[in-house]
């Protein structure tokens, strides 16, 4: 198995950060969008300025998974004021894990996860929560694994479009 190292990033890393982030969201929802609300959103999503004020905020964390000098995942989180619904300071919000199609099967979600738990226990906080794509089987049956449940519904706009996520949480300790 190859192995996979992890790394917090920092404004070095803006430019893979903007590539892996670009690459992963239009491998996992392009088919299921139009072509004007993807460009729309990865235009504004993973703009240098937006990732900026991202990397430099201190309650968000940008984690970038590597096979050797390659990145092929990554994970966002978020504290307190910057979580983008609950703003629990007792809880840590994952907003994304994403990984790169060639490398799905290969545990690096799980690490990136795994990265994720450490954090939030490091930070005493009582629970982990995110939001993911009610049409994202995949993910909801990771989640689902890792022990998380379902307590919500919340709505995720992609451009002109509205989805549903479905908000699922993990009590730590």
């Amino acid at each position: 198995m190859e192995r996979i190292t992890i790394h917090k990033a920092i404004l070095n890393d803006i430019e893979q950060l903007q590539k892996i982030g670009r690459e992963t969201f239009s491998e996992t929802f392009s088919s299921s969008n139009t072509e004007e609300n993807m460009k729309q959103y990865l235009d504004q999503g993973f703009s240098i300025d937006k990732l900026t004020d991202e990397i430099n905020n201190e309650n968000s964390e940008f984690h970038l998974a590597l096979s050797e000098t390659t990145v092929v995942g990554y994970l966002k989180i978020n504290f307190g004021a910057s979580q983008t619904e609950l703003k629990d300071e007792k809880a840590l919000e994952i907003e994304r894990i994403y990984v790169s199609k060639e490398f799905h099967g290969k545990g690096v979600g799980q690490i990136l996860y795994e990265k994720a738990i450490e954090i939030a226990k490091e930070k005493n906080s009582d629970y982990i929560w995110l939001g993911v794509w009610e049409e994202n089987a995949r993910a909801i049956s990771f989640y689902k694994k890792n022990g998380f449940v379902e307590f919500d519904k919340h709505i995720f706009r992609l451009g002109d479009d509205e989805q549903t996520d479905i908000m699922m949480a993990l009590k730590l300790g």
